[in-house]
C-alpha cells in the first residue's frame, strides 16, 4: 500500500507496512509509525470522475431508470478530504447522505483506452464516499452543487496496488456509528471497471493521480453532525471520517 503523510511541516509519500510506513530518500530509507503522521489523501487528483447509478439495487431505491451507458460527473479536487478529516455538513442543505465506493486510481497520462488493456493505466484502489446533499440534488436536477461542496469527497486511506488484490468479488460497506449500513459486492456493478475506463478515457484524457469514484450499491443513508461514517472494502481497507457543523 502507499500512501502520503504529513510530519511536521513536511510532505512526503511512502509505503505502508502494517503500523509503519517507509520512506526512500536516496541512498537511504526513513520508517515512521503510523500514528506520528497526519494522513493525507493518498494522491492529489486533477478530476474526480463520478459514476452514478452504477448498481442495481441503488438504482432502485432512487426510483430512478438504469442507464443504458454509465452515467458520470465530476467532483472538484477541492472536495478531497483524507482518512480521519472531518466531513463539513453546509449550512445550506437539510439532508447530506453517505456513498460508499470504490475509488480506482489511475497511473498514468492516457486516453482512449480500451477495456481490454485498461489493467496497463490503473495505479491501485482506495475507498471513497461519495457525500451528497440530497436535497440539493433533487432542487437542481444536476449534481454539481450537491456533490462538490469541500470535504464531500473522503478518500484513502491508502492504494492498494492494482497486482496485490484482487477487487473483482471484494465485499464493500458502510457503517454509521459502528452500525451497518451497506453490504454488497464490486461483482454488483452495472458497468465494470475496465468498462468505465474505456468509456470515460474516450471521453476526456485521464491524468496520474485521478481518480474514479465507481458507484454505490444500495443502503445509502443521511448523516449528522456529530456522525462518525466508514467505508471498507475487502482487501483495499477501511475510510473512516466524522461529519461537523460549518
Amino acid at each position: 500500500m502507499i500512501g502520503r503523510f504529513r510530519f511536521d511541516d513536511e510532505v512526503f509519500c511512502g509505503t505502508v507496512k502494517g503500523e509503519r510506513v517507509v520512506v526512500e530518500r536516496g541512498l537511504y530509507c526513513d520508517t515512521y509509525t503510523l500514528d506520528e503522521l497526519e494522513i493525507l489523501p493518498p494522491v492529489n487528483p486533477s478530476k474526480i470522475v463520478c459514476v452514478g447509478l452504477n448498481y442495481i439495487e441503488h438504482a432502485r431505491e432512487l426510483d430512478m431508470e438504469l442507464p443504458g451507458y454509465p452515467m458520470i460527473f465530476l467532483k472538484p479536487p477541492s472536495a478531497v478530504i483524507g482518512h480521519g478529516g472531518d466531513i463539513i455538513y453546509p449550512p445550506g442543505s437539510r439532508h447530506v447522505d453517505f456513498e460508499a465506493e470504490l475509488a480506482v486510481v489511475i497511473r498514468k497520462r492516457c486516453r482512449n483506452v480500451s477495456a481490454m488493456r485498461a489493467g496497463d493505466v490503473i495505479l491501485g484502489y482506495s475507498c471513497f464516499n461519495d457525500v451528497t446533499a440530497r436535497d440539493i440534488q433533487q432542487e437542481d436536477g444536476q449534481w454539481t452543487r450537491a456533490k462538490g461542496f469541500d470535504t464531500f469527497a473522503p478518500f484513502g486511506p491508502f492504494v492498494v496496488k492494482a497486482g496485490s488484490v484482487d477487487i473483482s468479488n471484494a465485499y464493500i460497506r458502510s457503517r454509521v456509528n459502528g452500525q451497518l449500513r451497506q453490504d454488497s459486492s464490486i461483482n454488483n456493478m452495472i458497468f465494470d471497471i475496465p468498462a468505465l475506463v474505456e468509456f470515460i478515457s474516450y471521453i476526456m484524457t485521464l491524468e496520474k493521480g485521478d481518480v474514479i469514484a465507481t458507484g454505490t450499491p444500495a443502503g445509502v443513508g443521511q448523516l449528522y453532525p456529530g456522525d462518525t461514517v466508514e467505508i471498507e472494502i475487502e482487501g483495499v481497507g477501511t475510510l473512516e471520517n466524522k461529519v461537523v457543523k460549518a
